[in-house]
This record gives C-alpha cells, structure tokens and sequence, in this order.
C-alpha cells in the first residue's frame, strides 16, 4: 500500500500520516515519516501543516515539534481532563528558582550551567539537578572552552510541560531598558 503520493489521495496520505504519527514511540523527523510512507518530504511538511490546523481547529491534540521532531500530543487546553481521567496530579508547581532557570535555558540554549549562574547571579547546582530529574531540560554536549562545561536544553516534556508546541511559541524575549542616570536619581528622590 506504499504508493506514491503524486498517485495518492491527498485526503489518503493525511490519514496515513496520522497513524504513523500516531503509533510512533516517541517523536520523529519528517525525512523518516517521508521515507517510511513512500512520499515526498515537502508533501510530509504540508500534510503537517494541514493536520496541525485540523487538531487546532476541531480536535483535542496537537503535533508538537522539537528538534526537527515533530509528534502527536494532547492539546494542552485539554490538560486538566486528561489529569484527572490519568489520576495524576496537577501538573507540580516549579519554584521561582527552576522557572528563572528554565527561562534562561529556554531562550539561550545551548548553555553551561557558568552561564546561567552568572545570569541568575546565584549556584543553579540544586536547580538544575531537580530540573535534570524532572526531564525539563537535558545534557546536549559540551562546550569548547577551559572545563568544557556541560550545555544543556530544554525537552519535549519541557514544551508538554507549559502546552507549547515549539519553542517558537515562547514570548518574544525583551531585554529591560538600561536605566538611565535621571531615572534612577527620580527613584532615590521618592
């Protein structure tokens, strides 16, 4: 049944996708989902970009993509009725500490634990174990350098966690105004 998809249905590839997606162990790059249904990469990212609409529109689950990953998900506005029916608890509370963090991995990564400390200005050490554990980040390599410090990531548990579908749907980043001379004398006179 692995034809070729200039011959195929497009209504039929979509589907086929699907299951593919859908049986999948964990996420998987399009050039294997391409190679694995007998059809064009392009076609693959436009039929992922049509399911993705679909899901958005009339569904509960979403394609989430990670890495050139992409996978089949439940949508997060449906997190808490999948909790429940789960049994699981609501989704564990990060402290202030590993959401500062996380953020800081999110929109520099790769980066070495020295960098985040000097960001942060305090150790990560404790942080970053918890974070390592809870599969929110991950080791991605080594950094060229004196040590050659650890750099590490963000994980798709990491998107799963917040309900994103890419790190492209994080908030631009906006680095705070450099405050000038005047208004840090205004707020010593008040």
């Amino acid at each position: 049944m692995s034809e070729n998809l200039t011959e195929s249905n497009p209504n039929e590839i979509l589907k086929r996708l699907e299951a593919v997606l859908f049986v999948a162990s964990g996420p998987v790059t399009p050039s294997q989902l391409a190679e694995s249904l007998g059809v064009d990469l392009k076609i693959i990212e436009d039929s992922l970009q049509q399911i993705q609409k679909d899901y958005e529109d009339n569904r509960g689950l979403s394609i989430q993509r990670h890495g050139g990953r992409v996978q089949i998900t439940t949508s997060a506005n449906f997190s808490a009725d999948v909790e429940r029916f789960l049994g699981l608890e609501a989704i564990a509370r990060l402290s202030r500490a590993a959401v500062e963090t996380l953020a800081i991995i999110a929109y520099r990564q790769p980066i070495s634990r020295p960098a985040i400390e000097a960001i942060r200005g305090v150790s990560s050490d404790g942080v970053m174990k918890n974070l390592l554990g809870k599969g929110l980040i991950q080791e991605v390599g080594r950094a060229e350098g004196p040590g050659r410090p650890i750099l590490f990531s963000t994980t798709v548990d990491f998107l799963q966690h917040f309900g994103l579908s890419s790190l492209e749907q994080l908030p631009p980043f906006e680095q705070p105004e450099l405050e000038t001379e005047e208004a840090r004398n205004n707020i010593l006179k008040d």
